[in-house]
C-alpha cells in the first residue's frame, strides 16, 4: 500500500470508528508532519468535543497506533497520529532558514507547518521558560539547542549565560561557550551563591534602569535543584522569576517531575511560556503547561512538545543536534570570539559560515499536505 493510499486508510477509519460510537465526522484534510499525521475533523454541528476527547483509545486501536490525541486549533478538530517511520529534523538546517531575527532571540524548533518557532526572550510574552518532561522526551536536548541558537544568533557582548547542571550531563556539552559568565554550576551550593549574586546585580540594575548585557540562567532539572538547595535556591529563583525580565535577566529551567508540589506556585505565575514534552499523566500536563486536556501525557517523546504561550498550545518538534557537532560550534564560537572581539555584525556572519559549512546537503524532512478538498463521499 503507498503511502496515499495508506493515508485515506487511515482517515476511513477515523471515520468509521467515531460512527460506531454515534459521532458523525468526515475528514477533511490534514498535514503530514516528521513525527505525526495531522487529521482534521468536520463534526456536525452541536457535537461535544469531549465525545471525541473520550474515544482516543478507540481510535488508537482503530488505526493500529500506539496513541493518538485529539486537539482543538483555530476552530478545527484534529486527530494526530504517530508516523510509523518518525524522521528527526536537524538543527544546522533549520538554523539555516532563518533570515535576521531580533536580538536575544532563541530557535525552539519546527511547528505543524514546518515554520520555524523562535522565542525572543526581553518580549513581556516570554521572559521566562519552563521545559518540562520525563526522561526521553528530549527536554534537555531542546534546552541546548535554545542555548546554542541563543549563542549563534547574539554576540557575547549582548547576551551572558548561567549555566546549572548539577549532574555535569545537561549542559556539560556548552562549558566551553565564550557567553558564559561563570564557570559550569555542578552543586547546590555554587548554584545558591550565584543567584544571590544573581539578585544583586538585579537590584542593581534596578536602581541604574538598565538591563543589559542581557543573562540567561539555563537550569538543568530544576525540581532536583530545588530538593537539594531548598529555601537557599528558593528564595532567590522566586525574585529572579518575578523581577528578573524588567532588568534583563531570564530563566529556562527543566525540570522531569512536574508536581503541583515541587514547582506549582512558582511556574503559575512566573513562567509565560511553557514547554512540555510527554509527562507520566494529564495531571502532570496541566500543572505543566497551565491547561487542561493538552494531551501532552501522549506525545512521543524525542523532541515531540506542546508549547503553550498566552493561553495557547502549539505543536512544536525540537531539532536535534549532535555531539559532536555541539563541540565544533562551541569550539568555532570562541575562536570568533578572540578573533572578532565582539563585533556583533561579523560575529552573526561567522556563524552562518559555520552553519553552511557543517550542514550536511539535502532538503528538509519531508512534509506536505494531503487531502486538500474536502472528501465528497458521506460518512455512513
Amino acid at each position: 500500500m503507498d503511502k496515499q493510499m495508506h493515508l485515506e486508510y487511515q482517515a476511513d477509519r477515523i471515520e468509521a470508528t467515531l460512527a460506531s460510537h454515534r459521532v458523525r465526522s468526515r475528514v477533511a484534510g490534514g498535514m503530514v508532519t516528521p513525527r505525526f499525521v495531522r487529521f482534521d475533523l468536520l463534526l456536525d454541528r452541536g457535537t461535544r468535543l469531549r465525545r471525541v476527547h473520550d474515544l482516543t483509545e478507540e481510535l488508537a486501536l482503530a488505526l493500529e497506533a500506539p496513541a493518538c490525541r485529539v486537539v482543538r486549533r483555530d476552530g478545527r478538530v484534529q486527530v494526530e497520529v504517530p508516523r510509523p517511520d518518525p524522521q528527526r529534523i536537524p538543527f544546522l538546517r533549520v538554523y539555516g532558514q532563518l533570515e535576521q531575527p531580533p536580538p536575544v532571540t532563541a530557535l525552539v524548533g519546527l511547528d505543524e507547518d514546518a515554520i520555524p518557532v523562535l522565542i525572543r526572550l526581553p518580549s513581556p510574552d516570554v521572559a521566562h521558560v519552563l521545559i518540562a518532561g520525563n526522561t526521553g522526551s528530549g527536554k534537555t536536548m531542546l534546552a541546548r539547542t535554545i542555548a546554542l541558537s541563543l549563542a549563534m544568533l547574539s554576540p557575547p557582548r549582548s547576551v551572558q549565560m548561567v549555566l546549572i547542571d548539577p549532574k555535569r550531563r545537561g549542559f556539560a556539552p556548552l562549558a566551553e561557550l565564550p557567553h558564559l559568565l561563570a564557570p559550569l554550576v555542578d552543586s547546590a551550593s555554587r548554584a545558591a551563591l550565584l543567584m544571590a549574586r544573581l539578585v544583586e546585580e538585579m537590584e542593581r540594575r534596578d536602581r541604574c534602569a538598565c538591563s543589559e548585557p542581557r543573562i540567561v540562567v539555563f537550569v538543568d532539572e530544576l525540581a532536583d535543584l530545588l530538593m537539594a538547595g531548598k529555601r537557599s535556591i528558593e528564595r532567590p529563583l522566586a525574585r529572579l522569576a518575578q523581577r528578573g525580565r524588567e532588568a534583563g535577566i531570564h530563566l529556562v529551567a527543566c525540570t522531569q517531575h512536574p508536581t503541583a508540589r515541587v514547582i506549582g506556585s512558582l511556574v503559575k505565575s512566573n513562567f509565560p511560556v511553557r514547554i512540555v514534552g510527554s509527562v507520566a499523566s494529564a495531571e502532570d500536563a496541566k500543572v505543566a503547561s497551565g491547561l487542561p486536556r493538552t494531551g501532552a501525557q501522549l506525545l512521543m517523546g524525542q523532541g515531540d512538545f506542546v508549547l503553550v504561550a498566552r493561553g495557547e498550545q502549539l505543536r512544536v518538534q525540537g531539532p536535534y543536534i549532535s555531539s559532536r557537532e555541539i563541540k565544533r560550534l562551541v569550539t568555532q564560537l570562541s575562536e570568533g570570539r578572540r578573533r572578532e572581539a565582539g563585533r556583533g555584525e561579523r560575529f552573526l556572519g561567522m556563524t552562518r559560515r559555520l552553519t553552511a559549512a557543517l550542514a550536511t546537503p539535502g532538503g528538509m524532512v519531508e512534509q506536505g499536505s494531503f487531502l486538500d478538498k474536502v472528501r465528497q463521499h458521506a460518512t455512513t
